[in-house]
């Protein structure tokens, strides 16, 4: 599928770095395939050294060698990127972006370029086990569109959608989702070393219930609800401890919590800065 090809990215960051692992380790591409820019030569060696990949601190020219470029920059610049490297991109290119609330759009126009797949991977990528979803223009072709899955694919599991609206729901719910998860586990371990443990305890303890328990729910066919009603005894003690927490409003609080994020990214797209949002 890639072969003759080279696959660039521009921009060498922690994703970017994500992406190139899955991709060599799943065999999808070789090192001499790709290409990294980045404006920090020593990082473009770091890269070199532990992946074998080219690198570069010209976007321009890692734009120019790539059949399919990555865009993975930071949203703050990506306006300069894209004009670095627009007009680098011959027409039967693939252009794929993982930049949160970057609409295609504003890719296709900013780089006036029609084919365009955009995507929203999550941090679990780094370790083979994100998920992504995706979406992609009329133009691209159904072969680009496999390239795009293996992409993908290689550093977890990823979900077509043929509206570009579900990117910013999975923005919110699965691109941000590590960050409530973590927060989630902050707070389990902090109560356990409020009961007496050591935090070291207390947190292998957090670790391998949160871990067990998302493979068992993974392997159930059974409703979270059920699984959860499973383990809640009549009076028992994870009935007394639910709920204190339905009291408090944990299920409300991170439903508007992951609604929240949702109508930011849908601000991002627009160009929105928060201090324009606190103003309306």
């Amino acid at each position: 599928m890639f072969q003759d090809k080279t696959i660039a990215f521009i921009g060498s960051g922690t994703m970017a770095e994500a992406m190139i692992r899955g991709l060599i380790s799943q065999d999808v591409a070789a090192p001499g395939q790709i290409i990294a820019s980045g404006p920090r030569a020593e990082r473009g060696q770091r890269l070199h050294e532990m992946h074998g990949v080219r690198t570069s601190t010209s976007n321009a020219e890692a734009a120019e060698e790539g059949q399919v470029v990555v865009l993975s920059v930071k949203p703050q610049v990506m306006d300069r990127v894209m004009l670095e490297i627009r007009g680098h991109l011959r027409r039967q290119d693939l252009l794929l972006s993982i930049i949160a609330g970057a609409p295609i759009k504003k890719l296709a126009d900013g780089m006036a370029h029609a084919a365009v797949v955009r995507a929203m991977p999550n941090t679990p990528a780094q370790i083979g086990q994100g998920i992504t979803v995706w979406t992609a223009t009329a133009e691209v072709s159904a072969l680009q569109k496999q390239q795009a899955q293996a992409v993908l694919a290689s550093f977890g599991q990823e979900i077509f959608v043929d509206d570009e609206d579900y990117l910013d729901m999975a923005t919110a719910l699965s691109g941000s989702g590590p960050g409530y998860v973590f927060m989630v586990m902050e707070a389990m371990i902090d109560a356990g070393v409020h009961l007496g443990f050591s935090r070291r305890v207390a947190t292998q303890l957090v670790f391998q219930t949160m871990r067990g328990s998302v493979e068992y729910a993974a392997r159930s066919d059974k409703h979270v609800a059920e699984l959860r009603n499973q383990v809640t005894s009549p009076g028992g003690t994870t009935a007394e401890a639910l709920y204190h927490m339905e009291k408090g409003g944990l299920r409300t609080v991170i439903s508007r919590g992951i609604w929240a994020a949702y109508q930011r990214s849908i601000a991002l797209g627009q160009g929105r800065k928060r201090s324009e949002e606190l103003k309306l």
